[in-house]
């Protein structure tokens, strides 16, 4: 079982990239592993790697190329996440498909050719690292959907061709995607659950306990918020081909005020009990490392108190939480019971009627897996 962290770079969070400073990196990495962790997710700027559709900065991917290393010194295996995209609330796009040159980042042919191009180069540079994981297209581009119209056909289509590139690039890793919950949760979202199950190398989750409300509505020690990730996990596997795909817990966290901090161990330790009783999960990947700088604005509130670390680097008792997880032995149960789904993602959601009936089984004691019935 793997259990990393999400790289949230405390000076100066993802512009770090603008000066980067491998030292500071190297101490982050060092405090990460001191936890007892194996890995870190990383995540790139689009626009800083690809300002131009005719240019990808080589200087860029060396840097990338070098905090993959530094991660290594570390004893840490390295994911990379590429085309960002959305990041903790904010968009990232390069100039060349805004303003006078608006383009659909998912339909335009030449912006998808040079996505494609982009992963393709970042792949080949990352291949030969002996701690690389993998590459995922980037992350939660579904939040984009609103402000790049697209069908669930075009998707598909977008994702294949992107994970072909990562492919192409580097062969001998597993290349995935990711989206926020709205693929498991809202009725219609262009990003489906069968592409999410099916495409790429595994399924990627973020059961985030503010989807939908969670914490808010049930409590955020209450079976139904300490039951989510498991849910999700399930859910999950429920819409896949293949019964032994892995399923990655890409992003899971303790967002205040959705999880006071005087729960956030507690809350941290009831999940991934209850989702290491999955079968099938590959690891968990916890947002995030480090506290973001008060010094930077205009983050929403609960983005600032995430991380395992203090922005000073100090770790929280979330942290020792997480780690004891970590360091324990862990076999997953049986499923007990099985339930049917119709497959109507908005059921699915908290408060919907399939997400209360498994709920409810969960709450008893039991462990039910979820049946996608044949349409």
């Amino acid at each position: 079982m793997r259990f990393g962290a999400n790289y949230t770079p405390p000076k100066g969070w993802f512009h770090h990239w603008l000066d980067l400073d491998l030292g500071a990196v190297r101490d982050d990495f060092d405090r990460l592993a001191a936890l007892g962790l194996d890995h870190v997710r990383v995540f790139t700027l689009w626009p800083l790697l690809q300002p131009h559709r005719g240019l990808i900065r080589t200087s860029a991917i060396d840097d990338l190329a070098k905090v993959v290393d530094t991660a290594a010194r570390a004893g840490l295996d390295v994911a990379v996440d590429v085309l960002q995209g959305h990041l903790s609330s904010f968009d990232f796009y390069p100039a060349w498909t805004q303003t006078w040159h608006r383009r659909n980042i998912f339909t335009d042919r030449d912006v998808v050719a040079a996505q494609a191009e982009l992963l393709r180069t970042v792949a080949g540079a990352l291949k030969d690292r002996p701690n690389l994981i993998g590459l995922t297209i980037g992350n939660e581009m579904n939040n984009l959907v609103e402000h790049n119209p697209v069908t669930a056909e075009e998707v598909d289509a977008w994702l294949d061709t992107l994970l072909a590139a990562c492919h192409e690039g580097d062969p001998g890793h597993p290349h995935v995607h990711s989206a926020y919950d709205a693929v498991w949760y809202a009725d219609g979202h262009p990003f489906t659950p069968r592409a999410a199950a099916t495409k790429g190398a595994m399924t990627t989750v973020h059961p985030w306990v503010f989807s939908g409300d969670c914490a808010r509505r049930y409590g955020p020690l209450a079976p139904q918020t300490t039951h989510l990730a498991e849910y999700v996990v399930e859910l999950a596997k429920a819409y896949a081909d293949d019964p032994d795909r892995p399923v990655w817990v890409q992003e899971l966290g303790a967002p205040e005020p959705h999880v006071p901090a005087r729960d956030a161990a507690r809350f941290a330790t009831a999940s991934l009990r209850n989702a290491l009783t999955c079968e099938n999960v590959w690891g968990f990947t916890w947002w995030c490392s480090h506290d973001v700088d008060r010094r930077l604005k205009d983050f929403p509130e609960l983005e600032y108190t995430l991380g395992l670390l203090a922005n000073d680097g100090s770790a929280k008792p979330l942290a020792a939480a997480y780690a004891e997880i970590a360091a324990a032995e862990h076999t997953p149960v049986q499923r007990d019971t099985a339930l049917a789904f119709d497959g109507t993602r908005s059921s699915a959601a908290p408060g919907g009627a399939f997400f209360e009936k498994w709920m409810r089984a969960a709450a008893d004691g039991g462990r039910p897996a979820i049946v996608l019935e044949a349409a």
